[in-house]
């Protein structure tokens, strides 16, 4: 309150608790001066004086009062961060609402654990590495286009990678859980918030059997010399057949920081830092770009002797596959090539990234017009008669997305794309684009698939961060249909790969799903030869170290392709 007074001619602005009185004291004095008798009388400085007092209290008391008020305004606030809140977060829940159980706190400093490790193990057969089926449950946050619309809806125009009857029979064996509860009624309408389970029967793709080299551990950096055909985290199909999993279950090596990446087919140097006062230091030379990478790798026909240097911008075209190509709207990149051998089919070329775009050195040597041997992706001939070269390409981007896919399923090598069954079928694409693949810093070159399909759905790791087991990802070990191995000792390696493929396991009959489709199709192996590309980050190097490996057999001047 603001009170504008006049005392003896002078205007008196006052505010606040001190206004009444101020202006009070103030009018007492004039009169004394002015009207000598009007002071005689006690009553009229005591009633004001009186009020004043009054007024004072009254001041005190609701400032008295503010304080309870914010004091239990603050209590509920308390009581949260003390956890001592339960049910539906201390509230009764009205009729017609139901209980969301609150989202569990990721731990950053939480990796793969051996809980994840013991999910299932390997297997080694005709020179591969393989993953015994497991069950495993897939989590998904209800999106707000589902909201309103029952289960039955959803799965049929979403989620098409399996048929509805096969819905139904899963949600009948209850392995289809709404906010932790089993759901044998597709007609269950989902609500904003509600959090679906799905368990499926998993099958991996199987890897190449060759072993990981630790070219380096020192406590603070471990690097590794990574075989083709693995991820380097769980993406996509893969959650065992990766780098990750293979430190942890054979070497028990865990809780490491990534610092770059390499694509599945490729293989090479690979840097994990063991703490995160490392990561944060070599995440600051990848940003800075004072690592100097250096690749090689075997591409079809004569490579030009002299130098070669492409600067032509890359657009990532399509997420789900990782499918990229030049074009003018793309992000800037810079490559440099030099031929180190001719054998006079193929050619050795040393290639210098000094960017760090998604498949840099696989585009750019495409639009040159000489694209990696056996490069499942650029070296397609999807991409028309030529294949790419100097960016011809008579196909949009959706219809190169989809004869690239259709000639992968003809040939029965979808697996090389790292596609799902339903990314083609008119789905959204997902997700942020993570950018390079090269550096950690623009993203990572294996695709975190996230959204679309449960089934589709693995749990992605951020890049940026220490590798932890996803809160949208969860083993399933307490169900009653799960069904262990008959074989209670299945292969396992710990760098002894040769030992397991002389004593190779089949599958045994205890890991086959009744309901799974995927035991019931019989798949032709992968050859060795599908699993390589001939890509090879040979060394890594920063103001204070250096890694490398040797050259790969296939990089050595008088190497033959076999036919």
């Amino acid at each position: 309150m603001h009170v504008i007074a006049t005392v003896r001619g002078v205007r008196v602005y006052l505010s606040g608790q001190t206004c009444f009185k101020r202006l009070a004291t103030g009018i007492i004095s004039s009169l004394k001066s002015v009207h000598p008798f009007l002071a005689r009388p006690r009553c009229l400085q005591t009633s004001v004086e009186n009020s004043v007092a009054a007024t004072e209290k009254s001041s005190d008391l609701a400032t008295k009062c503010d304080k309870r008020k914010n004091h239990d305004t603050d209590e509920p606030e308390t009581s949260v961060k003390g956890k001592k809140r339960r049910g539906a977060g201390g509230k009764k829940l009205r009729p017609g609402d139901r209980y969301i159980p609150p989202p569990q706190k990721r731990n950053p400093g939480v990796s793969f654990n051996q809980e994840h490790f013991n999910e299932t193990s390997y297997y080694f057969e005709g020179g591969l590495r393989k993953v015994f089926p497991y069950y495993f449950d897939f989590k998904t946050h209800c999106k707000g286009r589902w909201i309103g619309k029952t289960l039955e809806e959803v799965f049929k125009n979403e989620f098409r990678s399996q048929s509805m009857e096969y819905y139904l029979k899963v949600a009948k064996e209850g392995r289809i859980r709404m906010n932790e509860t089993p759901v044998e009624d597709l007609s269950f309408v989902l609500r904003d918030k509600d959090v679906m389970r799905n368990t499926v029967h998993r099958h991996e793709p199987p890897v190449v059997d060759t072993p990981l080299e630790i070219l380096a551990d020192d406590g603070e950096v471990l690097v590794v010399n990574k075989p083709a055909s693995i991820p380097v985290h769980p993406c996509g199909r893969f959650r065992h057949n990766t780098v990750i999993f293979i430190l942890g279950k054979e070497r028990g090596i865990s809780e490491l920081h990534t610092v770059h990446r390499l694509d599945r087919l490729t293989s090479g140097v690979l840097l994990f830092a063991r703490t995160l006062e490392t990561s944060q230091k070599l995440d600051k030379l990848v940003r800075d770009r004072q690592l100097e990478k250096e690749y090689v790798c075997r591409v079809e026909g004569e490579f030009p002797e002299d130098e070669v240097i492409c600067e032509e911008s890359i657009l990532d075209v399509s997420f789900r596959v990782g499918l990229c190509r030049v074009d003018p709207k793309g992000k800037e990149c810079r490559t440099v090539f030099q031929r180190l051998s001719f054998n006079g089919r193929t050619s050795v070329v040393r290639c210098l990234p000094l960017t760090g775009r998604t498949h840099q050195i696989r585009v750019h040597l495409q639009y040159l017009g000489f694209p990696i041997l056996n490069d499942p992706i650029y070296g397609s001939s999807a991409w028309g008669p030529h294949r790419g070269k100097r960016g011809l390409v008579e196909k949009c981007n959706e219809e190169l997305l989809q004869a690239l896919v259709e000639e992968h399923r003809s040939q029965e090598s979808s697996h090389l794309l790292d596609i799902t069954d339903d990314c083609t079928e008119g789905k959204r694409e997902e997700g942020k684009k993570h950018g390079d693949s090269h550096e950690k810093s623009d993203g990572s070159s294996e695709r975190d698939k996230s959204g679309g399909s449960c089934e589709a759905q693995v749990g992605s790791c951020d890049g940026d961060k220490k590798l932890h087991g996803c809160e949208s990802v969860n083993v399933n070990t307490n169900n009653t249909w799960n069904k262990e191995p008959e074989n209670p000792s299945p292969a396992t390696s710990n760098g002894n790969q040769s030992d397991a493929a002389d004593s190779a396991q089949k599958t045994p009959s205890g890991t086959r799903d009744h309901l799974c489709s995927e035991c019931k199709l019989v798949r032709p192996d992968p050859t060795k030869k599908e699993l390589i590309m001939y890509l090879h980050a040979l060394r890594y190097k920063g103001p204070d170290f250096e890694y490398s490996t040797c050259l790969p057999v296939w990089a050595k001047e008088d190497w033959e392709e076999e036919d």
